[in-house]
């Protein structure tokens, strides 16, 4: 039947099209998975959108020997394949087999040739044939049983009727076309000098190669007479190379290719040993369909009556250290209310009360306040600060907390991003644990917890209390075989009680300003948008890469300075190009520049203020940046611009709620750099900053070979990119798009810099080596991160991993240095009995909110405590500025 398709995939080609379009995908033992990557999502899709019966990947063989280089001994002789692409090849055949996708490699021969013969052994079972490939030579066996499916292009469709219009000529002339353009990939040597539109040309007047040569004199151009002449042979042997050989022995047996059930818990552990959790998330919830049957194992109680409420009391009050997790109306601590809470003190059991159910709900809250406020007893859960939020909601004390397992599971993989409870369960117990949605649901559907079934709720709770408790029994041993329990237990515990405070203080911004901005800054942009119309002599969206592409490059026949797959262009960095001979490029870029700010702060941070409070509440993470950092959201208040004027007019909407109060800024100075000169012990940067000199200027006197005094804005301005430069493993290329000078002379400012700074140089090499050498690199105080990519045979990759192992241990350290900082100035403020309280952290800077009267006070505490926040070989320097508002800090 005619209707029958089968589907062949040229799995060699996906990989690597996969391999080469995906950068920087690793598992957990630094092993490339981006080809594997490519390949299972264009076979899901092309199951998703076709669901084929039958269906076969084919591949080259494992030695990658072909018949044609006996013919020619340099086809595909300089194609060298990545080593790591290798074992992706066998991953492919893995899931292959889990998927019951059938396979096929035939020694001896190519894929293309497999494909073929499979090809024409399917149209004589007269079915629909339909080659899932990007690889053109591919296309010559496209016939009326036969396409071509691209699954790079959203598994785009070739067939007879647009073939010409993709090669310049039809299907059956495809061989000779390919003859005389070759492949320089595969050392197909094709007609020297003759491209696609001179072959297609030939073809189309002559029909064939056999034609062309029958008759060259009718050929007008003598160079091409010519140049044909001169290379028959090889045009005639380059069609040797591209036509298939189909000899190749194949399975004659259409049940071969029937598409068989999948294996999903085969599949299970291939995606989670390959760190694919998105597709194990796609595969059948097999624990769900037996959740109920686990309770039995498993000593899981609602609390929803006098009796178990009286055993719980009893059990709780016996226990020294309790895991408790709540459940909640939403995900915002600051409003969400408690639905629920759960407690566990050993495995396998847990109890859940509810809020909601039948006792009475000032009665639990009684006990509970009694049970958060016992000092005896130590609390922990998973991203505690959050439950905390949800006790304070409750007016609830927050509790003596001795350990968080999201914290916990970040120091031990801080590269990682899977620090979820849900990851972690699967990752360490191979547990799939119940999804949320299935209790609440999505999108317009979706629930309160309030409306679940307690009993639901119940064991969902439980759960997330059972499974956090025995990941504490993990970690918590962990932590201590790698000598990280002190930074858990000294600096990130701490600090998660003062970020807590933090975040329910917020910081005050004022509306109005904002809106004034907005006003402001939509004129702006409607009075640019006209100035760019006018330039274009026509209106469109601006916004629409595609449309202003057209504009700049096609209509007004700008030279495009670079190209991306889908056109032209119109980034900033090309924008930053043309602006200075292209006045539409300047405007474009003013515009953008308006826009951004419009729709990510002037518009955005009214939405964000608390109608109670009058004031915006961010989240601190502690387990996001892979260095250490804090960051920042809903919303991020650590990126507020500063640098552009209109930037700065944003933080002056951010000011004391109270008259008479300020703001306190404090910045540490160079901090990075001061922890080079401590790690590198190198004695000109040492001394340099022993000596509280300018250490831009000092480096550009060392640099350039001038006494200080005489040293130039210039020289400084480029001994400050060079210095900041190192830290981030900056290089030649990338040191002279930052200052407009030659790659030869950024390489010379380099090597002068680490022939003045030869500790730093040794220091850098050193770091690099310990990383090869241990995959992992580690802060001051201790803290670690692994650089699996630093094994990595993709060059790029490596050079990446490389820069991270020199930045990490500097940036991350000052990451540790500012929160040991926090730490120590909220203990003084607190000592102090002071009114003022800290109010943001962005990086190396504290933002602090206090009244005009302790400012002096306040002053001093902060910088005693922050430059004696640690120790280096080079004095740590805070600069300290006050303003009514955070533009004049």
């Amino acid at each position: 039947m005619t209707s029958e398709k089968v589907f062949i995939v040229d799995a060699t080609g996906v990989i690597y099209r996969s391999y080469f379009g995906i950068k920087g995908m690793t598992n957990l033992k630094g092993q490339s998975t981006n080809g594997i990557f490519g390949f299972i999502r264009s076979f899901k899709r092309l199951l998703q959108d076709f669901s084929p019966s039958h269906i076969v990947a084919i591949f080259d063989p494992i030695d990658g020997k072909s018949k044609r280089v006996e013919v020619y001994q340099e086809y595909k002789a300089h194609r060298e394949s990545p080593e790591d692409i290798h074992y992706q090849i066998e991953w492919a055949k893995q899931f292959c087999e889990f998927y019951g996708i059938p396979l096929l490699c035939v020694p001896g021969y190519e894929a293309d040739d497999t494909i073929a013969c499979v090809a024409k052994y399917m149209e004589s079972l007269k079915k629909e044939v339909f080659i899932c490939t990007q690889d053109k030579d591919l296309a010559q066996l496209i016939n009326e049983h036969t396409k071509i499916l691209q699954p790079h292009k959203n598994n785009l469709i070739i067939d007879r009727s647009n073939v010409e219009s993709l090669y310049g000529v039809k299907a059956e002339q495809l061989v000779d076309f390919l003859a005389m353009v070759g492949d320089s990939a595969d050392n197909v040597p094709g007609v020297k000098g003759f491209g696609p539109k001179t072959a297609a040309a030939l073809l189309k007047e002559f029909d064939s190669l056999d034609g062309i040569y029958e008759n060259i004199s009718s050929i007008k151009a003598v160079k091409k007479q010519e140049t044909l002449l001169s290379e028959k042979e090889s045009a005639y042997l380059s069609k040797g190379l591209v036509q298939f050989y189909y000899d190749v022995v194949i399975p004659e047996k259409e049940d071969f290719y029937q598409l068989n059930d999948p294996e999903p818990e085969k599949l299970r552990n291939f995606y989670q040993s390959l760190n694919f959790k998105s597709l194990a998330q796609e595969l059948p919830k097999k624990q769900l369909a037996d959740a109920d049957a686990s309770l039995e194992e498993k000593k899981y109680y609602l609390v929803n009556d006098e009796v178990r409420f009286e055993e719980l009391k009893k059990v709780l009050k016996k226990a020294k250290e309790i895991c408790f997790d709540t459940e909640t109306t939403g995900l915002h601590p600051l409003t969400a209310e408690m639905v629920g809470i759960g407690f566990c003190i050993k495995p396998e059991e847990a109890f859940y009360l509810p809020l909601n159910g039948d006792l009475k709900k000032d009665h639990i809250i009684e006990f509970l306040r009694e049970i958060f406020s016992d000092s005896s007893k130590s609390f922990f859960g998973h991203n505690i600060k959050y439950d905390c939020h949800i006790l304070a909601n409750t007016n609830l004390p927050f509790p003596k907390v001795n350990f968080d397992t999201i914290l916990a599971s970040y120091l031990l993989n801080a590269e990682s991003r899977r620090h979820s409870l849900d990851a972690l369960s699967m990752d360490n117990f191979s547990k799939e644990k119940i999804d949320i949605k299935d209790l609440i649901g999505t999108g317009k559907k979706q629930i309160s917890m309030k409306e679940v079934l307690l009993e639901d709720v119940s064991r969902y709770c439980c759960e997330d209390c059972d499974y956090t408790f025995r990941l504490k029994n993990i970690f918590e041993d962990q932590l201590i075989e790698a000598g990280l329990l002190p930074l858990l237990i000294d600096l990130e515990i701490p600090l998660s009680k003062l970020l807590f405070d933090m975040e329910r203080q917020g910081v005050f911004v004022k509306k109005e300003l904002l809106l004034e901005l907005s006003v402001e800054f939509k004129a702006q942009i409607k009075e640019l948008g006209e100035e760019i119309f006018s330039l274009a002599g026509e209106e469109f969206k601006i916004s629409s890469p595609k449309q202003l592409s057209h504009i700049l490059f096609e209509k007004l026949e700008i030279p495009a300075p670079k190209k991306n797959k889908t056109g032209f262009s119109t980034d900033a960095s090309v924008m930053e190009v043309l602006k200075y001979q292209y006045p539409i490029a300047e405007k474009v870029l003013i515009y953008r520049k308006y826009e951004k700010l419009l729709s990510t702060y002037v518009d955005a941070l009214p939405l964000e203020i608390c109608a109670e409070t009058q004031r915006v509440h961010s989240t601190f993470n502690q387990s996001v940046a892979a260095t250490g950092r804090l960051s920042s959201q809903k919303p991020n208040l650590q990126n507020i611009p500063i640098r552009t004027k209109e930037g700065r007019r944003i933080r002056e909407a951010f000011c004391p709620q109270r008259e008479n109060w300020s703001f306190l800024s404090a910045d540490y100075s160079q901090i990075e750099l001061r922890i080079l000169a401590h790690m590198s012990e190198d004695p000109e940067l040492i001394k340099a900053f022993a000596e509280e000199k300018d250490i831009h200027a000092y480096t550009a006197s060392l640099i350039f070979n001038v006494p200080l005094e005489e040293v130039s804005y210039e020289q400084r301005y480029q001994a400050k990119a060079v210095n900041f430069g190192i830290i981030y493993g900056q290089q030649a290329f990338g040191l002279s798009k930052e200052l407009g000078i030659g790659i030869k002379e950024a390489g010379l400012f380099i090597d002068r810099y680490f022939e003045r700074y030869a500790s730093v140089k040794k220091f850098i090499d050193n770091t690099k080596e310990l990383a090869q050498e241990k995959q992992e690199v580690y802060t001051l105080s201790k803290r670690r991160r692994k650089i699996p990519d630093i094994l990595s045979k993709n060059k790029m990759i490596k050079q990446a991993a490389q820069r991270l192992a020199v930045n990490t241990p500097i940036q991350g350290t000052a990451a540790d240095i500012i929160k040991f900082a926090m730490i120590k100035v909220q203990k003084a403020l607190v000592n102090k009995d002071l009114k003022g309280f800290m109010v943001l952290q962005i990086h190396d800077e504290l933002l602090f909110e206090a009244p005009d009267d302790e400012l002096d006070i306040l002053k001093q505490i902060v910088k005693e405590q922050m430059e004696s926040a640690y120790k280096l070989r080079v004095p740590l320097t805070v600069n300290i500025k006050v303003g009514k508002n955070w533009r004049e800090c």
